[in-house]
């Protein structure tokens, strides 16, 4: 693993939600449980459980999932949050509920909650692992995990096998990781519903925050931004007084949490042994068959 010490445990803590929608969005509805109902989004995101352990072989694992689409701590703070976003279907939610049975059956720890989203889940986790000089990996392709990155604290995009340290969120983002919470809020994020501040994109960002290094800063000496060295200059510090209230409630949604209830102990995170008498009682209702029932027992074996 690129720049983390090798010698320390390190935790994969894992962006569940992600691989559920990829299997919900990229398997055909054809696998349905012993009711009928689909289940083609559990089948795929059991193989990507399956995958990750036959690769990582993790001692230390956190599956986390989203429960607070209508119902997170931001909400209150800006009821706008996420509400461009159409809550997933009754087939899909039972299917989520499925996927979190599978990753208990399979032996890791699985966090959920109706205020704190994953990210937030996955924030406290690494807070919480630190205190044991712990290391984690986070298992998701989401920029927002940029804030999490450092030294004993990597991410890694499992569907491309790509990883990145904090050094790869700066060539990734053109941000340091301490950044990325003002890199977003500036920005704002269309898919969130988080407006930042109109007409500031990426590079224009950056930019911004290699000069004042902070979104505070940035506030603060808006008045020097007219004369810096870019294009469009006056514009741009034209929008930081008009809309500098927008960003700093954009900041307050984009920061992840590390307060959320998450188990604090080190032990709370290990792996543990495939449930055989759960998998086979929840096998049989997915209908799982043979090829991934032995992948099961070659875990444990």
């Amino acid at each position: 693993m690129v720049g983390m010490n090798r010698d320390r445990p390190h935790a994969y803590l894992v962006d569940a939600s992600l691989y559920v929608f990829r299997a919900w969005h990229s398997i055909p509805p054809d696998f349905t449980d012993v009711d009928g109902h689909p289940v083609n989004a559990v089948h795929g995101f059991t193989r990507f459980l399956l995958d990750l352990l036959e690769r990582a072989k993790p001692s230390h694992a956190a599956i986390c999932f989203d429960e607070s689409l209508t119902s997170s701590f931001r909400n209150a703070i800006y009821p706008d949050y996420k509400a461009n976003r159409e809550l997933p279907p009754d087939e899909l939610i039972r299917q989520f509920a499925y996927c979190r049975e599978v990753a208990a059956a399979l032996g890791m720890t699985v966090l959920t909650d109706t205020e704190f989203e994953a990210d937030d889940l996955i924030g406290s986790a690494v807070h919480a692992l630190d205190t044991h000089d712990c290391g984690a990996i986070i298992v998701s392709a989401d920029k927002d995990f940029g804030q999490l990155v450092g030294d004993s604290v990597e991410q890694w995009d499992f569907s491309r096998d790509q990883r990145w340290n904090a050094q790869g969120i700066k060539q990734r983002l053109g941000v340091h990781p301490h950044q990325v919470a003002d890199f977003l809020a500036l920005m704002g994020d269309a898919i969130d519903n988080i407006p930042g501040i109109p007409g500031i994109g990426a590079k224009t960002a950056a930019v911004l925050l290699a000069h004042f290094e902070t979104l505070d800063a940035l506030l603060e000496r808006r008045e020097e931004v007219a004369f810096l060295r870019m294009r469009g200059a006056a514009g741009i510090a034209r929008k930081l007084y008009e809309h500098a209230d927008m960003a700093r409630l954009s900041r307050r949604l984009t920061g992840i949490a590390v307060d959320a209830p998450v188990p604090r102990g080190l032990t709370d995170y290990a792996r543990r042994a495939p449930d055989e008498a759960a998998i086979g009682t929840l096998f049989d209702r997915l209908k799982l068959g043979p090829m991934t029932r032995s992948r099961v027992r070659s875990l444990a074996s």
